[in-house]
């Protein structure tokens, strides 16, 4: 497949999945073991920074509103919640590094996370229509949500966003309050992710050269464009509706991919 179009393809893959609880870094990993891709960390990183973006551009006016003082004592809370919550990602995530932590890439692992993951999307929302969810989310939830993202690096295919949503689900949230902090915490946790990775890599490899720039540059676009409107559909989406849907999505693509690797 021609390079251009490849990178249109993978920033679009990019801007669908990393917000919605389907798994980004799992689609990005199949897809390069079905077309046989070779994929540049500094690429990843590119893409990645799109989304992000794309999520900033959204919730600007929501976080001026708490840093300002626009929502009180309860924005104000709100934020020390998400500083607490990235800060245990942040040390886990800095300690898994340390360790030499590797996400591995075959399809099999990928698959079973994508299988799992839709087996507990259900039962999380089997368990809301038993408990009605709360829209504030407590310290001690904070705290469990910033735990779960590690859970994303440690198993490729489970989804930050998914596990950050379940994580929140499960521990009492609303669907759209565990959304929403979900989307809140993605954006200190991909910003100091992608920073720290685009240090090291320059670190490692130098400056890329022209093509390498304007391949990045297209495939962050995309995935910006890509994202704020897949964003944008999922916050109303999750207003009305479950996510059952992605249940059974992660189910037959896990399953699909089990039976091809098997």
């Amino acid at each position: 497949m021609n390079n251009w179009i490849m990178t249109v393809v993978l920033g679009v893959v990019e801007g669908i999945t990393e917000f919605l609880p389907i798994s980004s870094t799992g689609h990005l990993l199949l897809m390069g073991h079905l077309f046989a891709l070779q994929r540049s960390e500094l690429f990843t990183i590119g893409i990645q920074s799109g989304a992000l973006l794309a999520v900033l551009l959204i919730y600007a006016p929501r976080l001026k509103a708490m840093v300002v003082g626009e929502e009180g004592q309860k924005g104000k809370a709100y934020l020390k919640k998400l500083g607490a919550a990235f800060m245990v990602t942040a040390v886990l995530g800095l300690t898994a590094s340390e360790m030499g932590l590797k996400l591995p890439d075959s399809p099999r692992p990928i698959a079973w996370a994508l299988l799992v993951g839709g087996v507990l999307i259900w039962l999380a929302e089997r368990r809301l229509l038993l408990h009605r969810g709360k829209e504030d989310p407590g310290w001690w939830v904070a705290l469990v949500i910033g735990a779960s993202q590690m859970l994303a690096a440690v198993f490729p295919g489970t989804s930050r966003s998914g596990a950050t949503i379940l994580a929140g689900m499960f521990c009492g949230l609303s669907r759209t309050a565990a959304t929403d902090f979900s989307f809140l915490l993605g954006i200190p946790t991909l910003l100091a992710a992608c920073a720290l990775s685009f240090y090291r890599q320059l670190k490692a490899t130098g400056v890329p050269v022209q093509e390498e720039w304007m391949h990045l540059g297209l495939g962050l676009a995309v995935s910006a464009i890509t994202a704020y409107f897949a964003v944008k559909w999922l916050l109303g989406y999750v207003r009305t509706n479950n996510l059952i849907p992605f249940a059974w999505y992660r189910i037959g693509m896990g399953l699909v991919w089990l039976w091809m690797v098997k």
